[in-house]
């Protein structure tokens, strides 16, 4: 037996004696469904490789993270009604599509935030890049006492016109 985390032998082959083929195999017992649909089938998949007998079956608690935040509160109402004890195994298609769709929904919000992640990280250097060249050119021409006049009288200027606009001064950025 060995007890591992939800991505522990990846990279590992799993060596199967021929008394363990004999009783089924290497079996993968989850204690909870991952937020991501594709960690859940790697685990599925350390069982029966190669052509290996083997078996997964995956053990959910309605107050697991991903049921609590996303499982419809009419499953919970059904799951009363028919006065299902505590530690009762349920398995029943509504539960399973519920758990998918808790799971795509954290997936398509995690692709939310990688998509708004990169955005940021594109614009950052791009202004980094521009900052890089403006740097390089002053250190390579010994910036004129124009260009400084010039970023000064800018400057200014922007704080007057934001002061105008009945902007604060010391939120000027």
């Amino acid at each position: 037996m060995t007890i591992a985390t939800n991505m522990a032998g990846r990279g590992t082959d799993i060596k199967l004696t021929p008394e363990s083929r004999g009783s089924g195999g290497l079996a993968i017992l989850g204690t909870e469904r991952h937020e991501s649909r594709r960690v859940d089938r790697q685990l599925r998949g350390r069982s029966g490789r190669q052509g290996d007998p083997g078996t997964s079956q995956f053990y959910v608690s309605l107050e697991d993270n991903l049921m609590r935040l996303f499982m419809p509160e009419r499953i919970a109402r059904i799951m009363d009604r028919l006065g299902l004890k505590e530690g009762e195994v349920i398995s029943h298609s509504m539960v399973t599509s519920s758990i998918e769709r808790a799971q795509k929904k954290v997936e398509e919000n995690n692709f939310g935030i990688r998509k708004r992640l990169l955005e940021y990280d594109t614009s950052m250097n791009s202004q980094r890049r521009s900052h890089l060249q403006a740097a390089q050119e002053c250190t390579l021409r010994r910036t004129s006492q124009l260009d400084i006049l010039t970023m000064l009288f800018d400057t200014c200027e922007d704080m007057v016109s934001n002061a105008k606009a009945g902007e604060n001064v010391e939120t000027f950025n």
